[in-house]
């Protein structure tokens, strides 16, 4: 080994797509909805200045929020339509399921990309899961994952509904503002995404 190799290579963007891959196996709607996430969270981490090892944590974290899908049962996880108490309850383990995984490939930044998975459905108010952080103690890039993850899920198609269109998005994550969302990174978010290539046009 080099003298300056460390023992463990810092994972990298590949080792995520090539997990983001495996996720689009099972189902391709949660990949491409990955990709998006990606994107949008990339562009809110500049804006707030993040630095370029916390744009590294964020873009791989966002690609892999939704990998502990991978556990989740077919009957649930393509279930077409809303899921029920039972079914809400299979899926809402899905964070801490990624954050596993993240933990088995013993790479750099591991820990801190499991986190941000592990926390991105936790909410402002401390009313989200898996463990009820609330404000600032929700890690950074969890929270900016958050805030992307629920702008895309709403301007997108369902199986059990269309897209909304951006203004409805953007009215819907505004009444959320400070009980589920950063209220600080809502702000920001709102400027960049009016010129953003995934601003959502219209409904269908």
């Amino acid at each position: 080994m080099s003298a300056n190799r460390r023992p463990h290579d810092p994972i990298s963007l590949r080792v995520a797509r090539t997990l983001a891959t495996a996720l689009g196996e099972r189902d391709e709607g949660t990949r491409a909805h990955c990709e998006r996430v990606v994107g949008l969270a990339d562009a809110l981490g500049l804006a707030c200045g993040l630095t370029q090892r916390e744009l590294k944590v964020l873009r791989m974290a966002a690609c892999l929020h939704d990998i502990g899908k991978l556990g989740v049962p077919d009957e649930v996880l393509h279930n077409p339509g809303p899921l029920d108490a039972e079914g809400w309850a299979v899926m809402r383990t899905h964070p801490e399921r990624g954050q596993r995984i993240l933990a088995t490939l013993g790479l750099d930044q591991a820990d801190q990309v499991g986190l941000a998975i592990r926390h991105h459905h936790e909410q402002f108010d401390g009313a989200g899961y898996p463990d009820g952080l609330a404000g600032e103690s929700i890690p950074i890039i969890a929270r900016i994952i958050a805030l992307a993850d629920s702008y895309d899920a709403i301007a997108t198609r369902r199986v059990y509904r269309d897209a909304r269109p951006h203004e409805h998005t953007m009215e819907t994550l505004e009444a959320e503002r400070g009980r589920k969302l950063d209220p600080w990174l809502f702000d920001r978010f709102t400027g960049l995404i009016e010129c953003s290539p995934l601003r959502a046009t219209q409904a269908g």
